[in-house]
């Protein structure tokens, strides 16, 4: 016998760590040649590793979160030959979303969350029988092992996942294990009026793109002292304005947001106070001031929250920035956005829709200097001199770098942002 040790890959960007986020074997399973080992991360991706040869799993590095140097063991294999020298494994990573999948050795795509994720079971479940069906469900288990697709789909159909048995292997939990699940109607027990006591709780290690998401919300909220200013636009113009362009639009157009209107203001707006479309590297005191203007949109995917970025802003109309946006924001949820789409930005646009609230605070996106915050339109009674009118009103909430933008600019900023919306055919201008 002997013994093969696959080493953490090189996945690039100069990276010298990656976080693991998922195991799919435990110490004693048989693993194949090209079988998916194990998932880690990187800032921006998420990548498969396979397995080079087939034997059997005597050890793993770690668990779920922890740090593995590049290059350092990861996993140690028995083989029925004579044993071979450690060997880092080598990939083809895809760039993509901050969300699983990524694409692996052989390009495939990431499935969305919607879709059952890929496996690398050798055949297909066989149907249940009915005995198998009418079984009761399995003991629980302490940690199931499943795909972040498998996850969601499980959380969204009230699924425990600790009560499904997997036919994947190692006993990896498939989407069909679920659904097989659901179809044999199993529920937790309640008392006789229909409620029962729960206690039950569960402890969730921050791993992934939740705890890269932490990580940034820690970055900026500690460096960089925020100012955020608050003031309320009137939309009914512009709203106006967008009825009429959404019903003339040209087959192929996108249905206009407000959001390709608020990104032609700022860029109006930047073109006076080009302090505000910089990034500040704090650690070497540097400002720098960029002429091109790289929108951040926020973006809430199933995996959490990513800012795929409209780049050069400035060369845009108002339907290539909403078709871009639109293009992005597909990208971002499906998890096939690039790392190139995913960075870069220069001023960022956070946008809750209809959620929006009255007042946000927005958290800078580092090492940005701005944040611009948009909240929910609503009809409100307003007073125009002799008597209260109904008009569409939405508050601005946006924040600042205080240390590089002072209160007044900033004030100045979003006061012409206001004047850009209430007046929409000023951002149709030019010069």
């Amino acid at each position: 016998m002997g013994e093969f040790i696959i080493k953490m890959p090189d996945v690039g960007e100069g990276v010298a760590e990656a976080e693991l986020v998922e195991w799919h074997v435990k110490p004693g399973d048989p693993v194949r040649e090209d079988m998916v080992i194990a998932a880690v991360m990187t800032d921006k991706a998420t990548v498969e590793i396979p397995s080079p040869v087939d034997g059997t799993v005597i050890w793993l590095a770690g668990d779920i979160g922890d740090r593995i140097a590049v290059k350092a063991p990861l996993v140690r294999i028995e083989t029925a030959g004579e044993s071979d020298e450690a060997q880092p494994i080598r990939i083809s990573q895809a760039p993509v979303a901050e969300t699983p999948k990524a694409e692996i050795a052989k390009l495939v795509p990431t499935a969305p969350a919607s879709a059952p994720s890929p496996s690398p079971s050798p055949s297909p479940s066989p149907a249940p029988s009915p005995a198998t069906a009418t079984a009761p469900a399995p003991a629980p288990v302490e940690k199931p092992v499943a795909a972040p697709s498998v996850r969601l789909f499980a959380l969204e159909s009230g699924v425990d996942l600790r009560q499904v048995q997997g036919s994947g292997p190692a006993g990896r939990i498939l989407r069909e294990d679920v659904e097989q699940f659901l179809s044999q109607g199993t529920t937790p027990a309640t008392a006789k009026n229909g409620l029962a006591k729960k206690t039950a709780t569960e402890e969730i290690k921050l791993t992934g793109l939740r705890r890269r998401i932490a990580e940034k919300m820690v970055l900026s909220t500690s460096r960089i002292p925020h100012i955020t200013y608050v003031e309320e636009v009137d939309m009914t113009a512009l709203e106006e304005l967008r009825a009429t362009m959404n019903g003339d639009r040209r087959e192929g157009h996108p249905k206009l947001t407000v959001l390709p209107f608020l990104m032609r203001a700022l860029v109006k707006a930047i073109a006076v106070q080009p302090e505000v479309n910089a990034t500040f590297d704090d650690d070497a005191g540097i400002i720098t001031r960029h002429s091109a203007v790289h929108i951040g949109i926020a973006t809430q995917t199933p995996a959490g929250l990513t800012v795929p970025v409209v780049r050069h802003a400035e060369a845009r109309g108002i339907w290539d920035c909403a078709a871009e946006m639109v293009r992005l924001s597909d990208a971002a949820r499906s998890g096939t956005a690039t790392r190139d789409e995913l960075s870069g930005s220069t001023i960022t646009v956070s946008s809750l829709g209809a959620l929006g609230g009255i007042v946000s605070t927005p958290v800078i996106n580092h090492p940005e200097v701005a944040i611009i915050g948009v909240n929910k339109i609503a009809t409100r009674p307003v007073w125009d001199g002799t008597q209260f009118v109904p008009r569409k009103m939405m508050n601005l909430s946006s924040s600042f770098d205080h240390r590089i933008i002072d209160g007044w600019d900033a004030a100045t900023f979003v006061q012409r942002m206001r004047t850009l919306l209430e007046t929409p055919a000023l951002i149709f201008i030019e010069g």
